[in-house]
C-alpha cells in the first residue's frame, strides 16, 4: 500500500477495508463487552457525592465499587481491569472520602492520601482530574524532582493529597521523614498506580521502598490501606503482593462497557532481502486512518522510530491531503515536559489526528477513546501489547487495532501463530524483592532512616540478615545491642537509583546552548557518540563531540544523508552456575556472569542499508554483573548435525540473536531487556557456548524465567528460524538490529542445526522446515 492515502469515510469501511488487504495475515474479532453498574457506596461523603454526580458519574462500575468497598474496609488490594476502565475511581472514592471525613473532624491535621506514579506525566494527569472535580477543601499537590523548594514545607504541612512517584519518595521523602511527621500520622492509603511497571531490576528497587514506607509510617502510628492500579497481568494478587510485601485482594473482572474490536496482524510487503521497515509500513497506515477523519495513534519500539514513523507520515499527507500535515506529530520520551503536555492536550482536543508514540504514551495518560491504534513491532509483552491496542475504543464504538510486524524472529513467530499472541493469557509480571544487589543498599538506606531492628528485617525478606552482615562488614552500618546503624556522614540515598542509573546526558545545540533533550548515560554510548546522527521531532542532527566528564552530547542541526551504526566488542565471564543440568552433550545453567562491553566504532550507511564509512571511537569499557543463561554443545553433538568447525561462529551467534528474539514469547521481557555473546569455545566451559542474560546489574528475572522454560524458548526459536522464508537470514530471523558485530558471522542453515541438536538432546520434537532451505 506504498504511499496510498485513502478518501475519507468512516471507520467500519477503514476496518473492512484494511483487513481485505493482502498484507493482512489473521484477523481476530474482539466482541463488544456490555456494562456492568452498581451504586455509590453509602458511605461516600456527601459533597463527594455531589461532585461525582455533578461530574456526570451517576453510578460506578461493578469492578469500581468492588474496590472501593475493600479499600474501605481496609484490606489491601488490586484493581486489574482494562485501559480506560475508570480503575482511578477505584481509589479516588475511598481516598477523598477518608480526607473529608478528616476535615469534619474538629481538630487534627485530618487523613492523607500517598499517590504513587512510575511517570510525572500520569502523576500530573491525575492531580488534573482531581482538581478539575473542585471538592470542597481537598488540597492537592505534587512532590517530584520538579518542585521549587518554597513549596515543599506548604506541601508537608498542608497537602492532603500528595502525588509523586517513587524517585522522590526514596531520595526526598522517606530521608526527610521528620518534616513529613503530620502527614505520615494522618496517612490513611498509599496508592500505586501502573503497578505492573514495577517489574525487573526497577520492581525489586520500588518493592523495597514501599517496605521502607511502610516502616516509616508505622513509625508515626499509621498502617495505611495500599490500593493498587494494574494493566491486565497474569496474576495481579500474586504480583502486587511481592510489591508490597503484604497480602493483597485482586479486583479483576472488569465492569465498563467495551465497544467491538478488529484485531489485524499485517506483514508488510519482502523487499530483496528482508520485509519493508513496520515504521514505514505504519507510517503509511498512519497517514490513510488521518485522511480518513480516524484519530491514530502508532506506537513504535524506539524514539528513532518514532521520530521516522511522523516525518513520513507527514511527508505523505503533504503530498496528498496537505491541510492536514499539521496534524500528525511525534512523542517520546526526551521531550521536555511542556512539550509533552502541549501534545497530550492537543491530542485528546482533536487538534491532533494522528500521533506517533513510544510506550511513553502507554501509561494511564488520559487519552483514551481514539479510533484505532497501529502497533510497529512486538512491544515486549503481551500485557503491553493489550494496553496499547486498548488506547482505541470511543464510548462503546467499533475499534482498530494493527499489529504491524517488524523484521523480528519474534514478530515473524506472532504472524504464522496468532494463538500466541490471542489464545495465550498475559505474562507473569517478574521481580525478585530478595534480590542481593537491590536490597542490600536499600537497608542501608534505611537503617539512616532510623535503625534497623531485627523485627525489621522479617519485612525485608530471608536474605535481608545476610545484607546487613555484609553491610557490617563493609563498614557500611554499625552493629549495636539494639539494631543496625548507619555508619557513614552522606546519605545513602544519593548513592542510588531506583532505575539502574541516575546519569543522563543532556543533548545540546552547538551554536544555541539549547537543551533538546536527555538520553540515559548507558545507551550514550551507542546512541549519541561522536558522529552520530540524532533525530529529534523530524530534524536530523550530527554529534560533534560527546563529552563523558559533562555528560553532554553536542549536536548540529543537519541531514548528512545517512545513517549511524554503533560496533562493539563483548566478552563474558561465567562467575557461577546456580542451576545445571547435563543432558548428554548438552549443558544448560543459570547462574552470575560478568559482561564486559566496549564501543569500539561505528558504520555509516545509506538509506538503503550499503556502508560507507567505518570509523573508531575511544569510549570506555562498560562491565556488568548480572544473571543468564547459557548453554553448551560438545563440537561432537555439532558435528553430527553437518556442522563443521568452521561453521560453529556464525551458527551459535545466528541462534544467539534468534534466542534473544523469542525471549519474550516465555518472559515478561523485550529484546532491549536483554543481551547476547556466543563463542565457538569458551575458557570456561571449553566447549561451543551460548550466553543470553540480563541487561541490568544483579539480573532481572528474564533470563531465570528463559532457563526455567528453555525448551518451549528454544522450540520457538527453531521454528520462527526455519519458517523463516528468506534464504540466507534476514532479520525476521538471525539478523539482530543491536549487534556490535554488525551481524557477522552469521549462518542461518547452520543454526537451524544447532537449534535442532539442542531439541534432539532435550527430548523435544524437531519441526519441519517450512521455508526454503537455506544455502
Amino acid at each position: 500500500m506504498a504511499g496510498q492515502v485513502l478518501p475519507a469515510k468512516d471507520l467500519p469501511t477503514a476496518a473492512d477495508w484494511l483487513t481485505a488487504q493482502p498484507a493482512v495475515r489473521h484477523v481476530e474479532s474482539l466482541p463488544a463487552r456490555v456494562a456492568h453498574t452498581s451504586s455509590w457506596p453509602h458511605w461516600v461523603h456527601p459533597a463527594l457525592l455531589a461532585t461525582l454526580l455533578g461530574e456526570g458519574l451517576a453510578a460506578p462500575w461493578s469492578h469500581q465499587r468492588e474496590a472501593m468497598d475493600l479499600a474501605r474496609s481496609g484490606h489491601h488490594v488490586v484493581l486489574s481491569t482494562g485501559t480506560a476502565s475508570g480503575k482511578s475511581l477505584g481509589y479516588l472514592v475511598p481516598g477523598l472520602s477518608a480526607v473529608l471525613e478528616g476535615l469534619d473532624a474538629p481538630t487534627g491535621r485530618g487523613a492523607t492520601v500517598l499517590y504513587l506514579s512510575p511517570t510525572k506525566a500520569l502523576a500530573a494527569d491525575q492531580r488534573a482530574r482531581v482538581e478539575s472535580w473542585a471538592v470542597p477543601g481537598v488540597r492537592v499537590a505534587t512532590h517530584d524532582g520538579d518542585t521549587p523548594t518554597e513549596e515543599r514545607r506548604w506541601i508537608r504541612d498542608h497537602a492532603h493529597v500528595v502525588l509523586t512517584n517513587p524517585d522522590s519518595l526514596h531520595h526526598s521523602v522517606l530521608p526527610g521523614h521528620a518534616h513529613w511527621r503530620a502527614f505520615f500520622r494522618a496517612l490513611t492509603m498509599v496508592v500505586v498506580d501502573e503497578c505492573h511497571t514495577y517489574r525487573g531490576v526497577f520492581g525489586s528497587h520500588v518493592a523495597a521502598v514501599l517496605r521502607r514506607l511502610r516502616r516509616i509510617a508505622a513509625r508515626y502510628g499509621a498502617h495505611p490501606t495500599f490500593v493498587l492500579a494494574s494493566a491486565t497481568v497474569s496474576d495481579p494478587a500474586e504480583h502486587a503482593s511481592r510489591l508490597i510485601g503484604m497480602p493483597v485482594a485482586p479486583v479483576t473482572v472488569d465492569g465498563s462497557p467495551r465497544g467491538p474490536v478488529t484485531f489485524a496482524l499485517w506483514e508488510p510487503a519482502m523487499l530483496e532481502d528482508r520485509r519493508r521497515s513496520a515504521t514505514t509500513e505504519a507510517a503509511d497506515l498512519l497517514a490513510a486512518l488521518v485522511a480518513r477523519d480516524t484519530q491514530v495513534v502508532a506506537f513504535a519500539r524506539s524514539r528513532a522510530g518514532v521520530e521516522a514513523l511522523a516525518s513520513r507520515a507527514r511527508g505523505l499527507l503533504a503530498d496528498r491531503a496537505p491541510h492536514l500535515e499539521a496534524s500528525v506529530a511525534a512523542y517520546r520520551g526526551g521531550y521536555l515536559p511542556e512539550e509533552r503536555r502541549a501534545l497530550e492536550r492537543d491530542l485528546r482536543t482533536g487538534a491532533l489526528m494522528g500521533l506517533a508514540a513510544t510506550n511513553a504514551l502507554e501509561l494511564g495518560v488520559d487519552i483514551s477513546g481514539l479510533d484505532a491504534v497501529l502497533i510497529a513491532g512486538w512491544p515486549g509483552r503481551r500485557a503491553s501489547l493489550w494496553q496499547q491496542a486498548g488506547r482505541a475504543g470511543r464510548s462503546g464504538q467499533p475499534a482498530l487495532a494493527v499489529f504491524v510486524a517488524a523484521d523480528d524472529p519474534l514478530d515473524s513467530f506472532l504472524l504464522g501463530h496468532p494463538e500466541a499472541i490471542f489464545g495465550a493469557p498475559v505474562e507473569a509480571t517478574v521481580l525478585d524483592p530478595s534480590n542481593r544487589h537491590v536490597l542490600a543498599p536499600h537497608l542501608a538506606a534505611a537503617a539512616a532512616e532510623l535503625p534497623l531492628t531485627p523485627p525489621d528485617l522479617e519485612m525485608f525478606g530471608p536474605t535481608a540478615r545476610a545484607c546487613v552482615d555484609s553491610l557490617v562488614a563493609g563498614g557500611i552500618l554499625r552493629r549495636r545491642p539494639d539494631g543496625w546503624y548507619w555508619a557513614r556522614d552522606d546519605r545513602p540515598a544519593d548513592h542510588l537509583s531506583l532505575r539502574g542509573t541516575d546519569a543522563v546526558v543532556a543533548i545540546a545545540e552547538r551554536h544555541t546552548g539549547r537543551i533538546l533533550g536527555t538520553i540515559d548515560a548507558s545507551a550514550a554510548h551507542t546512541q549519541v557518540h561522536t558522529g552520530a546522527v540524532h533525530v529529534h521531532q523530524g530534524r536530523t542532527h550530527v554529534v560533534t563531540e560527546l563529552d563523558l566528564e559533562t555528560a553532554t552530547a553536542t549536536v548540529m542541526p543537519g541531514d548528512p544523508g545517512w545513517t549511524t551504526h554503533a560496533q562493539s566488542h563483548s566478552d563474558f565471564q561465567l562467575l557461577g552456575a546456580e542451576r545445571s543440568a547435563s543432558l548428554g552433550a548438552l549443558g544448560v545453567h543459570f547462574g552470575t556472569v560478568r559482561v564486559t562491553t566496549q564501543v569500539t566504532g561505528f558504520l555509516r550507511r545509506l538509506p538503503g542499508g550499503e556502508v560507507i564509512g567505518q570509523h573508531d571511537l575511544d569510549l570506555p569499557e562498560r562491565s556488568l554483573v548480572t544473571r543468564g543463561v547459557w548453554w553448551t554443545l560438545t563440537p561432537a553433538a555439532l558435528a553430527y548435525r553437518g556442522i563443521d568447525e568452521a561453521a560453529v561462529p556464525g551458527a551459535l551467534h545466528a541462534a544467539e540473536h534468534a534466542a534473544i528474539g523469542l525471549l519474550p514469547l516465555v518472559a515478561t521481557s523485550d529484546r532491549w531487556d536483554v543481551g547476547g555473546v556466543s563463542t565457538d569455545r569458551h575458557p570456561a566451559t571449553g566447549l561451543p557456548t551460548v550466553l543470553v542474560y540480563d541487561g541490568h546489574p544483579g539480573g532481572a528475572g528474564f533470563a531465570e524465567q528463559g532457563h526455567a522454560r528453555f525448551g518451549d524458548w528454544i522450540a520457538a526459536t527453531h521454528a520462527a528460524v526455519s519458517e523463516c522464508r528468506c534464504v540466507a537470514g534476514c532479520p525476521a530471523c538471525v539478523q539482530s538490529p543491536k549487534c556490535g558485530n554488525g551481524n557477522e558471522p552469521l549462518d542461518k542453515a547452520a543454526a537451524i542445526s544447532a537449534l535442532a541438536a539442542v531439541l534432539d538432546l532435550l527430548g523435544r520434537p524437531v519441526s519441519p522446515r517450512s521455508g526454503p532451505e537455506p544455502h
